[in-house]
């Protein structure tokens, strides 16, 4: 007999459309969220609730329309999502000795990890791997979604076997992809490059450490024992292998942090960043997100086009993305490795 196995892909979530009353809903689940806005819960749901989804809403929605126009009306979280999905399904087919479902959820908005963890509930799985699609660990990311998967699955009847990928900075499947992506580009041809990684508050990476300060661990330049589940950490080491591999040098590039909330958040920020090498006389720059497996809001839009204005109103020309990873059968390929190991 088979032994059965449900694949569970987790990634950050979107709105069903780009329209108001659906992007309302999606913001309100994530940013009331613990793990992401990490307060005081009663100061948390006023913040949220009465400042910021009623304001932000109207404006995120126009941003989300702009970007689903760009894949026909769909987000591209789903739809690099579902082609993963399906690669997998595929490539996991055959194996001897087992049977491997793959389900992709989201952590917040469709298709819901509540309703694919009920399905895969009925489906009586020997063991779960749960996979969110984060590279580096961070509490309001892989966190998060490892939380509400772990707490929907213990309220099954019959609890399988669990394994857990909490993350996979260095694994060389997703360097390799990152890599080839840039062969399309001549990265001489660039003043600087970036590599973008999505922000989180100082004290949410402060939190990793017993002396509760990040900034004393040399995070910037080494991983060690202390260190190697810090947010900060994970990305400065990411960029060491991918740079490494590229044949960079540390001045060719900047490790930086996008879509911060406030001045608490890591530096540097991405956005100054740019700012700042367009008042040097950059003309072009690079920039890779290698924190996202999949392009989306925050690479296509914040990346491709407002960091490219940012950088002509400081006289510079363009700021042009390396794409993610979507699809990419050396990504796809080393899921599927990650799995296997694990079977």
């Amino acid at each position: 007999m088979n032994k059965r196995t449900g694949l569970l892909l987790i990634n950050l979530g979107t709105p069903d459309s780009p329209k108001v009353k659906d992007v309302r809903p999606y913001l309100t689940e994530f940013l009331n969220d613990p793990r992401v806005i990490d307060i005081n819960p009663i100061l948390r749901a006023i913040l949220v609730n009465l400042i910021i989804v009623p304001f932000r809403a109207p404006k995120s929605a126009k941003v989300y329309k702009e970007l689903f126009e760009l894949y026909d009306g769909k987000s591209p979280l789903l739809v690099y999502g579902y082609k993963v999905r399906d690669m997998l399904r595929g490539q996991l087919t055959g194996i001897e000795g087992h049977d491997v479902d793959v389900e992709l959820a989201m952590r917040y908005g469709n298709p819901s990890l509540n309703e694919v963890c009920a399905r895969m509930e009925k489906a009586g799985y020997d063991q779960v791997i749960v996979l969110p699609m984060f590279p580096q660990y961070a509490s309001a990311s892989t966190g998060s979604a490892l939380e509400k998967a772990m707490r929907l699955i213990r309220k099954w009847y019959v609890i399988p076997e669990v394994k857990v990928i909490s993350q996979y900075w260095d694994d060389p499947g997703y360097i390799d992809t990152v890599v080839d992506r840039a062969k399309a580009f001549d990265l001489k041809a660039y003043d600087h490059i970036l590599f973008s990684y999505h922000g989180l508050p100082v004290r949410q990476v402060d939190k990793i450490y017993e002396d509760r300060r990040c900034a004393n661990h040399s995070c910037e330049s080494e991983i060690n024992d202390e260190n190697r589940w810090c947010y900060k950490a994970t990305c400065y080491a990411t960029t060491r292998l991918i740079a490494e591999r590229l044949g960079l040098e540390e001045k060719d590039y900047t490790v930086c942090f996008q879509s911060r909330l406030d001045k608490k958040w890591l530096e540097p920020f991405s956005d100054k960043v740019v700012e700042e090498w367009g008042k040097k006389g950059a003309k072009k720059l690079l920039a890779f997100s290698p924190a996202f497996v999949a392009d989306c809001l925050e690479t296509t839009i914040e990346i491709g086009d407002e960091y490219t204005e940012i950088l002509q109103e400081h006289g510079g020309e363009k700021v042009e993305l390396v794409p993610s990873l979507n699809d990419h059968p050396i990504w796809v390929n080393s899921l599927e490795r990650m799995v296997r190991e694990r079977l």
